[in-house]
């Protein structure tokens, strides 16, 4: 990775979480290098919700690696709170779209919960932060069950439990809800907004849906291309608290949504 090695501080005074300054990525291929984000600027500040849309290749999941220290950038330069990114930073916690291979099915929902403070932490301690996150996702009368016998939507809910009980400063969530039902999608969407309200975490949340985009976000950053780009960033000025029917029957709802739609180019789910 290559930096000018300026800004960090000021950046970090600035209350920025993230950013990314002329950020690109190559990754091996079979036939040389594959070039998958060039030139990505953009920047997540200290407990905002940072939405990214965009079709599918265009590197949104990569990018997600680029902020969770998995991959490298080729070019440019990655802070996380001012300092360069040259591995997973701490208090940075991915969450994937497939929660039933990120669960243990045969531990309990409070051991899948526990899991990655074994070791580290004092028995009480521990207990005591997997109560917590468990009632931050509303399955505290889960904690005996097993995941194989919860549904999908109450499955992500462990995974993202997981990763609250870490206490993180930053999620990063690739398309976690995109496989549910849109019953469960909209609740979880508005558990989400809680849990950054009751913790102040920093989220960086990619999906394919640009009306969940436009729900969730403080901002929408729209990535297209091949390689992928930031297209445009929008910032999302609807009033706080959301609420599923209000908020997306307002006009500025349908304007950002249309804003959104042309930025990717056509008239359907990204």
């Amino acid at each position: 990775m290559t930096a000018d090695g300026l800004g960090g501080s000021t950046e970090a005074e600035a209350g920025l979480v993230f950013s990314c300054r002329g950020a690109s990525v190559e990754l091996p291929h079979q036939h040389g290098a594959r070039h998958v984000l060039d030139d990505i600027s953009l920047e997540l500040r200290r407990g905002e919700i940072l939405t990214i849309v965009g079709p599918s290749g265009t590197g949104k999941t990569t990018l997600l690696r680029l902020l969770g220290g998995l991959t490298p950038a080729t070019r440019g330069a990655v802070r996380v709170n001012g300092a360069l990114i040259d591995g997973p930073p701490a208090g940075v916690i991915i969450v994937f779209q497939d929660y039933s291979h990120a669960l243990l099915q045969w531990r309990t929902v409070g051991r899948n919960v526990a899991f990655g403070l074994e070791g580290r932490l004092p028995r009480g301690e521990i207990e005591e932060r997997v109560r917590d996150a468990l009632r931050l996702v509303r399955l505290e009368a889960h904690s005996d069950d097993y995941p194989w016998q919860l549904s999908g939507g109450m499955q992500q809910r462990v995974q993202i439990a997981r990763a609250l009980a870490l206490r993180p400063a930053v999620l990063l969530m690739d398309e976690p809800f995109a496989a549910l039902d849109a019953m469960t999608k909209a609740t979880l969407q508005d558990e989400l907004l809680q849990v950054r309200e009751q913790t102040g975490s920093s989220v960086v949340f990619v999906t394919h849906d640009i009306e969940e985009a436009v729900y969730l976000g403080d901002r929408v950053a729209v990535i297209t291309g091949v390689p992928g780009r930031i297209k445009r960033t929008v910032t999302v000025d609807l009033p706080k608290p959301r609420e599923q029917l209000v908020t997306r029957q307002l006009p500025k709802f349908l304007e950002l949504r249309y804003l959104l739609h042309q930025a990717i180019g056509h008239g359907g789910h990204a």
